[in-house]
């Protein structure tokens, strides 16, 4: 029988369970276990977001396959059904977008402007420019006025010429290359398709009619007549859009027709234009109309202008009547020349209306005159120019509508 010594640390150590003593711990070891997992999960962020997937190769399968044909461009084909007007025409803006025509477009930044237009498609078609269409090169913008077309066959190139007008009294007029505009100009809509039925609507007149409404631009900026006080410095030279008489009343009156009141325009503010549209044969009758002033009552418009008229443009009433009613000049006018009481306005005009008589028997009035007041003398030298004139204009046998040759804006007060 053997006696079993229990030692008091071991018993000390083990009071409940007499587990086996713990044994020391590898610390080396442990703090690897700790972070072989960090390890792992940084590692595997790192190849996430350098590395990429390497595709597992698929079995390769070799099949025998034609050549592809060759890459050949593309024909646009017949406009489609929608863009095809009633009358068969394709409206050239919606043609030039879709790519059915090549289209270079160039102009001088007023009444010109030329398309050349190409058709690279396989069927032909009509192109349309229709009115209202605006064009633009840098500042400059013109806009289409009538409608025009032109019909292109597969592969052919035309030109095609558009009638315009610029949309600023600042276009700067010279030849340049334009290009469609998607910009718009309602304000003259009304204006354009008043023009489409009627074509005896000049250039000049739509143009002057169209500045009008755009800029509202004051008489002596459009009109070549030279204007009383035109000396008055302007910003703006308008000098390629002035036109003549005839074109400022038949502006007015398209104006009119479509609507605008006279006292919002402009132009009719200055009266000389009245008296100036009265005086030129051109477009006497136009003004007449456009005034309101009926045959029986066309002497008692000249004798009030001259009478009761603008003191800057009264005494242009002598050159209506030596125009237009000869006879009473013939008596009425070497009057008001020899007159010393009469201003000296008035006096110059007499002389120089009398040629205007286009009569023979002005030209011994004229030698007489001539005569009386001296030749060194300004009314004499005017006798005598007056006299010379109508001496031509009697050789030639024909019309003589000759300018006005005294124009100023001296005020006329007394006669």
């Amino acid at each position: 029988m053997k006696t079993i010594v229990l030692r008091p640390e071991v018993i000390t150590y083990h009071t409940s369970a007499f587990r086996e003593p713990t044994r020391p711990v590898n610390k080396r070891m442990v703090a690897g276990l700790v972070m072989l997992p960090l390890v792992a999960v940084a590692s595997w962020f790192a190849g996430r977001s350098s590395a990429k997937p390497v595709p597992v190769a698929a079995p390769v399968v070799v099949v025998a396959q034609k050549a592809a044909p060759a890459a050949s461009p593309v024909i646009p084909v017949a406009p489609p059904a929608s863009l095809v007007a009633a009358d068969g025409s394709v409206e050239m803006r919606s043609a030039v977008e879709r790519g059915l025509i090549k289209a270079d477009f160039s102009g001088n930044g007023r009444d010109q402007l030329q398309a050349e237009l190409s058709n690279p498609g396989a069927a032909p078609f009509v192109v349309r420019a229709s009115f209202g269409q605006v064009f633009a090169s840098g500042r400059n913008s013109v806009v289409a006025t009538r409608n025009v077309q032109l019909t292109l066959a597969p592969g052919q190139t035309g030109m095609l010429a558009i009638p315009c007008a610029g949309l600023r009294s600042t276009n700067r007029v010279a030849p340049s290359s334009y290009q469609l505009s998607t910009r718009t100009v309602p304000k003259i809509d009304l204006l354009l398709t008043y023009a489409q039925d009627h074509p005896e609507l000049s250039t000049g007149a739509l143009q002057t009619a169209i500045l009008a409404q755009l800029e509202n631009l004051p008489l002596s900026s459009i009109c070549k007549f030279t204007a009383a006080g035109s000396d008055l410095p302007s910003r703006f030279d308008t000098t390629p859009f002035r036109v003549e008489t005839p074109d400022v009343l038949a502006a007015l009156g398209a104006l009119r027709e479509i609507g605008v009141r006279d006292r919002d325009v402009a132009l009719t503010i200055d009266p000389q234009l009245k008296i100036e549209a009265m005086i030129d044969p051109a477009c006497r009758a136009v003004a007449m109309h456009y005034y309101g002033i009926a045959n029986q009552n066309e002497w008692s418009f000249w004798k009030t202008q001259l009478l009761e008229g603008d003191l800057a443009t009264r005494h242009y009433a002598l050159y209506g009547i030596a125009r237009f009613y000869p006879e009473i000049a013939l008596e009425m006018l070497p009057k008001w020349a020899r007159e010393k009481r009469t201003t000296a306005i008035f006096r110059l005009t007499a002389v120089q209306a009398l040629s205007e008589t286009n009569r023979p028997e002005a030209l011994t009035m004229l030698s007489d005159l001539v005569n009386e007041l001296g030749r060194n003398t300004e009314l004499g030298r005017a006798a005598l120019d007056a006299s010379r004139l109508l001496d031509s204009s009697l050789r030639k046998a024909t019309d003589f509508t000759p300018a006005v040759a005294f124009r100023g804006s001296v005020p006329a007060t007394t006669f």
